[in-house]
């Protein structure tokens, strides 16, 4: 019986470790696919020769100043929204819920478009600041309109696609009203990471960094929204006090990815679903996959997102989009008909 057990023990550490060394192997072909290939035409030679600094010609600096951050910018921000949705689904304990389908990604967007259009000459920083003054509002509108009681869960998530639908056409309404930046502005209300720089990367990052380390240090305390709030109440913890920083780690992760790159959509829904059905409900691998995973999306969407109108870039919010509408509404269908 002992040997059977640590028979399965050491199958199921051998699966891990190969799905996460997958998984981070698919990450490196799609950051170098995507530092490679583009409008430009890049060699292997020239592509190495670039991301060790050894050449210093235009297609040398054409990786450095333009590919090679706009890579980096789409796996921070696929890594940011794809906890962020984790931990959106575990405070609410609903499977549909989400930061762009409860109004967090739709407060910072209009926030950071407010800034851009009324207050103007905004910095990147401040951008980021109002993305998180943003996110908090439409958090706070959505949590006041659900309110309390046993039908709380199904209330946010209605409250939550209602807000999200207001805040979106409020915020196209404020970009029409400013005719000069409409065609920037609408490329970036679908969310885009192709006029990144390493400006914009190093804006986010301590925000990154920072949301990773909390996120890390609080895991076992987040381990208790898997349960219920009694049950979780009755072991001694602080279910509120968790949740509260789990919301504001949400709003740091969400509102600064999305000052960057607008609301990109579905990321944060689908990628831990994709998780979650890979390696179960725990959340010590659970929370590092859906990382992993998140930055690979983001990079291959990104990726494949040049070649819908190429020459020409597309927002990855298309590719985003294509992917997680169907599967928004397979998860739909499947959670309505286990009800």
């Amino acid at each position: 019986m002992i040997n059977k057990v640590q028979l399965e023990k050491q199958n199921r550490t051998r699966s891990l470790l190969f799905l996460f060394s997958a998984s981070f192997l698919l990450l490196v072909i799609g950051f170098l696919c995507s530092v490679k290939w583009g409008q430009a035409q890049i060699s292997w030679r020239v592509l190495y020769e670039a991301l060790t600094y050894q050449g210093h010609d235009k297609n040398h600096l054409y990786i450095q100043t333009l590919r090679l951050p706009r890579t980096l910018t789409a796996g921070i921000v696929g890594i940011q929204l794809a906890l962020a949705g984790l931990l959106t689904q575990l405070t609410t304990k609903n499977p549909l819920a989400s930061p762009h389908v409860f109004g967090i990604n739709a407060g910072a967007a209009i926030a950071v478009v407010f800034g851009l259009v009324v207050i103007k000459n905004v910095s990147l920083t401040g951008s980021v600041y109002l993305g998180f003054i943003g996110a908090a509002l439409g958090a706070l509108l959505v949590w006041t309109l659900a309110g309390t009681g046993s039908k709380q869960y199904v209330r946010l998530a209605l409250a939550g696609i209602t807000i999200h639908f207001l805040l979106s056409s409020l915020t196209e309404g404020l970009i029409i009203l400013n005719q000069q930046t409409t065609d920037s502005m609408m490329f970036w209300l679908v969310g885009s990471v192709s006029q990144a720089a390493w400006k914009e990367i190093s804006t986010i990052l301590p925000f990154f960094i920072g949301g990773l380390l909390v996120f890390g240090l609080m895991l076992p305390s987040f381990r208790l929204l898997l349960l219920d709030d009694e049950v979780a109440a009755g072991l001694g913890q602080r279910v509120l006090v968790i949740r509260a920083i789990s919301v504001l780690l949400v709003i740091v992760l969400a509102g600064s990815a999305v000052a960057i790159c607008g609301p990109i959509g579905f990321i944060c829904l689908i990628v831990p679903h994709i998780a979650r059905a890979l390696v179960g409900n725990q959340l010590h691998v659970l929370a590092p996959l859906t990382a992993l995973l998140g930055g690979t999306l983001l990079v291959y969407a990104d990726f494949f997102s040049r070649f819908i109108a190429f020459p020409y870039d597309s927002p990855v919010g298309i590719v985003t989009a294509a992917i997680g509408a169907p599967f928004f509404i397979y998860l739909a269908r499947k959670k309505g008909g286990a009800r």
